[in-house]
């Protein structure tokens, strides 16, 4: 099935599934642009879906969305390679993290510890989580996680 070659707004939220204050925000932030309007109705290329996808595809991969910016062009997407490869070097360290903790969870579920506190394996737990919370306590003010 072909779509159409402009979309109005209420077309792009059945399409997408997203809201229309999202498109609006997208819209004000430089996301994505409109082509026009129909009365008060903002107006779209078809390609809007594409790039729709795209802002999905980062923000599920953690990307904020002034990086998101910075990677689409009006021209099409502009991949940072380095970008990239940081955003997978965390995501690997964040998997690393929620593997633990999830093994950890499993365990605790599981001790036949009398109380967890006494858990050889929930202290390494709560060891990380501590970790954690510190590493987030110490980044500078303004840097978004």
């Amino acid at each position: 099935m072909k779509h159409a070659k402009i979309m109005d707004i209420g077309d792009v939220v059945k399409r997408s599934g997203l809201p229309a204050s999202t498109l609006r925000f997208y819209e004000d932030k430089g996301l994505i642009q409109s082509v026009g309007r129909n009365g008060l109705r903002r107006l779209f290329d078809a390609d809007i879906l594409e790039r729709l996808a795209l802002i999905s595809l980062g923000r599920n991969a953690g990307f904020s969305l002034d990086e998101i910016s910075r990677m689409l062009t009006p021209h099409g997407p502009r991949i940072d390679r380095e970008l990239l490869a940081a955003k997978a070097d965390e995501l690997d360290r964040n998997i690393k993290m929620l593997m633990a903790m999830r093994d950890g969870l499993r365990h605790a579920a599981e001790c036949p510890a009398p109380r967890h506190l006494e858990c050889p394996t929930f202290q390494r737990l709560l060891h990380v989580a501590g970790k954690k919370g510190r590493h987030e306590r110490r980044k500078p003010v303004g840097i978004a996680s």
